[in-house]
């Protein structure tokens, strides 16, 4: 069996307490992860500003071809794994029989990642906005235009907890290591094999190890990881959401309440959008903060409604290796059936429809785990509480919403699809603030332009632009 320790800046920790990581469906051990505790990561964080002072060892370019070396080896090769070793096939099943996700979305997600690491150079241009990048290493420099600017690194650092439910999450803080800041990572309790095989195959590629902690751990490790580090970002609730809101030094990832909203002009022909609706609701097992969780329009709402049920409702649990598995277990005891009670619940409320009722029973209970079959709600209007739901699976409620309401009523969205050619509504779209990334035209939720920032600017947070004046003789020094 493997056995995988805390990292302390490079440094394998073996802890006598340890977790055991099992296969969701058999019960059979994996792996056995030592345990960090938070007073531990709060002593290491002493040593935190060396990481920087490393990594500036190195040019950011530098950086970025290591990491693009390191994208081939994660895909491709046999890395260093605890006391063993993981091959590109074992970390696909390790991360199926842990999450329950299927095979086939574990390879997707891996490729995700390995697009972000072999495509640094372009990412890192939009984020910066064209920047040059020895701005952001010495903290000042000329711009193209001929103007000083500076821009001032807020830590050595970025913390992150990370989470077990979606793996594709992990290309938010790979850019860190190309901006010469070290990495203290808490992986999701069940999904250890992203953060390590990523750490495994950058000190592979050349970046020095001692840059990168993993503190696998209860919750005081990520209460310490988000108090000790001035930047972090962690993965969560709406409960977590709430709880960090307003904190400049934590960028919060919750709940994104996605959705398609159907303009008047557009409406009618409501069928030729199908297919980018139940894309949007379905893909990677519901899981994502950016599948669909609500469409918006002012009429048909019940013939979409039945259109999703029939194209959705039929879909059968499938065991993890199969290629054609689209949903993800609940590995977690009497979770499933626990979501399944809450949203009985909001399916029972006045003016909400459950349109895949039809279709047999939304829960699969197996003998370890359990399966919730996608469901698709009608809701009469957005006051339903139904339609401010969002839940880890294929769920969607269709609303019945008059278009001059629909933003308001739609509230915080982290992906909205809107369509229209109606140009005054979609300047109202553009103005809102409600919404965080808009997609103008039959663009599924789910598919993300990686070369744009998602759910905040990565630079924004990690550096902050400021003042910097020379004197006009010395303006020679600053452009060199």
């Amino acid at each position: 069996m493997l056995e995988i320790p805390v990292i302390r800046w490079g440094k394998p920790y073996e802890s006598l307490e340890t977790t055991e990581v099992v296969h969701f469906n058999t019960g059979e051990p994996i792996a056995k992860v030592s345990s960090a505790t938070g007073g531990m990561l709060t002593r290491d964080m002493r040593k935190a500003g060396e990481a920087r002072k490393i990594l500036k060892q190195f040019s950011i370019e530098d950086l970025i071809a290591k990491v693009g070396k390191a994208a081939d080896l994660f895909e491709t090769q046999t890395l260093p794994l605890g006391n063993g070793t993981q091959t590109p096939d074992e970390f696909v099943m390790h991360q199926s029989a842990s999450t329950g996700l299927p095979e086939h979305m574990c390879r997707s997600n891996m490729q995700k990642n390995c697009f972000v690491m072999r495509n640094m150079t372009e990412i890192l241009e939009c984020l910066t906005r064209g920047l040059p990048l020895d701005i952001l290493s010495r903290g000042y420099g000329m711009e193209d235009r001929g103007v000083v600017v500076s821009f001032q690194a807020q830590t050595s650092i970025l913390g992150a907890v990370l989470p077990s439910n979606s793996p594709g999450v992990h290309t938010l803080w790979l850019p860190v290591i190309p901006l010469q800041m070290g990495l203290v990572l808490k992986p999701g309790s069940s999904e250890p094999w992203t953060a390590y095989r990523v750490a495994s195959a950058f000190e592979q590629a050349g970046i020095p190890p001692e840059v990168i902690g993993l503190y696998p751990g209860g919750h005081d490790v990520g209460g310490a990881l988000l108090t000790s580090c001035s930047r972090s970002m962690i993965f969560g609730s709406q409960k977590t959401v709430d709880q960090y809101s307003g904190n400049p030094s934590v960028q919060v990832h919750g709940p994104g309440f996605s959705k398609i909203f159907l303009g008047d002009d557009c409406v009618d022909n409501w069928e030729q959008y199908i297919d980018m609706m139940v894309e949007s609701v379905y893909i990677n097992g519901g899981r994502s903060c950016i599948n669909c969780s609500n469409v918006y329009a002012s009429r048909h709402t019940k013939e979409i409604a039945a259109a999703l049920a029939e194209r959705l409702g039929p879909i059968e649990a499938l065991p993890p290796e199969d290629p054609n598995a689209g949903l993800a277990a609940f590995t977690t005891e009497g979770v499933g059936a626990a979501v399944m009670n809450m949203v009985q619940q909001d399916l029972k409320a006045d003016g909400v429809t459950d349109c895949t009722a039809e279709y047999g029973d939304r829960l699969v209970e197996k003998e370890r785990c359990a399966y919730l079959r996608p469901i698709v709600a009608h809701a009469a209007n957005p006051e339903c509480e139904i339609a401010s739901k969002e839940f880890m699976f294929p769920f969607v409620s269709v609303v019945e919403c008059p278009q001059d309401k629909m933003i308001k009523a739609a509230g915080p969205t982290l992906v909205g699809t809107a369509i229209t050619e109606d140009m005054n509504w979609i300047g109202d779209l553009t103005d809102a603030t409600t919404i965080d990334r808009l997609n103008i035209g039959p663009i599924p939720t789910n598919r993300l332009n990686w070369l744009q920032p998602h759910e905040g600017n990565l630079i924004d947070f990690l550096f902050r632009s400021r003042a910097y004046q020379v004197p006009q003789d010395k303006l020679a020094m600053v452009s060199g």
